[in-house]
C-alpha cells in the first residue's frame, strides 16, 4: 500500500504480525527473526551492533546512511512498537491491536501546511513524591533544598538525573555542537516538559539535519559513556535517552513543529 505524500516508519524488536498489512513500514531491531516485510537493519551501512544501547536509533541511523537521500515524499515519519500516530478524530476512541488500522495515521493533515515537523504532546517529569525525590534526587536536594517545596522545581535535567544517572546528562552536553551547547544546557535546566519516544514526523530536509546533528554527538558520547557499565533500566539505553531530551529543544530551534496525537497499546 503507498502513500506518496507521506511515509511512516515503525521501530520494533518482536515481529508485530496484526501491522505487518497496514500502511506502517516495519523495521526490525534487536536479535529476534524477522520475515521480508521488514527492514533489515543489519544489512548495508548500520550500527546493529549497538542496539541495546540505542533502541530505536539503531533504524533512524540506518535510514540516515541508506534510504533518505533516495526518497521522494513529502514526510516522513517514525513511531515505536506500542507507539503509533493516529488520526486527530481517534483520539478518544479505544484502539486496540484488533481495530487500530482504522485509526493509523495515513495521510498528511491540513493543518500541517505551514509546518516541517510534527511531535507527540509533551509530558511533565514534575511532580515526584517527596520519597522518591529524597531517594534518586538527594544530591540535586543538597544543592538545591527548594526542590522539596515546589514540583515547578524538577526540570529535564534533574529528572535525567534521578532516572539516567546522576550528571549523565550535563557531561553529554559538554558535547554537543558548540552553537547549542550553552543553549541547550539552560533549556534543561529551567523547562520541565518535553516531547517524548523520539517520534516525529517532518520533511526530508528536516530530517537530514536533525540525523546529522544526532548521531556525530551521541558518537562523542560514546567516549564518555561506552557500552560496557552501562546496565538497566538506568543507563542501558542512554543514547535513546540523550536523543529523547535533545530532540525537543532542536525540532523548537531549527524547525517549525506543531504536535500531533498518538496512541499507546500494551503487548
Amino acid at each position: 500500500m503507498s502513500y506518496k505524500n507521506i511515509k511512516l516508519f515503525c521501530v520494533t524488536d518482536k515481529p508485530l504480525v496484526k501491522l505487518e498489512n497496514t500502511n506502517l513500514i516495519l523495521a526490525g531491531v534487536g536479535k529476534d527473526n524477522f520475515n521480508s516485510k521488514y527492514i533489515d537493519t543489519s544489512s548495508k551501512i548500520n550500527i546493529f551492533n549497538k542496539e541495546e544501547y540505542y533502541s530505536e536509533l539503531t533504524f533512524h541511523y540506518w535510514y540516515w546512511k541508506n534510504l533518505l537521500n533516495s526518497e521522494d515524499c513529502e514526510w516522513i515519519g517514525f513511531c515505536q512498537k506500542r507507539r503509533f500516530w493516529i488520526n486527530k478524530d481517534s483520539v478518544n476512541i479505544n484502539i486496540n491491536y484488533q481495530n487500530i488500522n482504522e485509526h493509523l495515521l495515513k495521510s498528511v493533515d491540513k493543518s500541517w501546511e505551514n509546518f516541517n515537523s510534527i511531535l507527540c504532546d509533551p509530558i511533565n517529569v514534575s511532580g515526584a513524591k517527596k520519597m522518591k525525590l529524597i531517594k534518586r534526587g538527594w544530591r540535586n536536594i543538597i544543592s538545591n533544598p527548594n526542590l522539596l517545596f515546589g514540583k515547578d522545581k524538577e526540570t529535564i535535567n534533574i529528572h535525567f538525573d534521578m532516572h539516567h544517572g546522576y550528571g549523565n546528562l550535563s557531561k553529554a552536553i559538554r558535547l554537543i555542537d558548540k552553537q547549542d551547547r550553552e543553549e541547550f544546557e539552560k533549556y534543561v535546566n529551567k523547562f520541565n516538559i518535553y516531547h517524548p519516544h523520539i517520534m516525529f514526523i517532518a520533511k526530508p530536509e528536516i530530517v537530514e539535519k536533525w540525523f546529522s546533528t544526532l548521531f556525530p554527538w551521541l558518537e562523542r558520547c560514546e567516549e564518555i559513556f561506552g557500552f560496557k557499565n552501562l546496565k538497566g533500566y538506568e543507563t542501558k539505553r542512554i543514547y535513546a535517552y540523550l536523543a529523547e531530551r535533545y530532540l525537543s529543544f532542536w525540532f523548537k530551534k531549527y524547525a517549525k513543529f506543531k504536535t500531533s496525537p498518538w496512541v499507546f497499546i500494551d503487548n
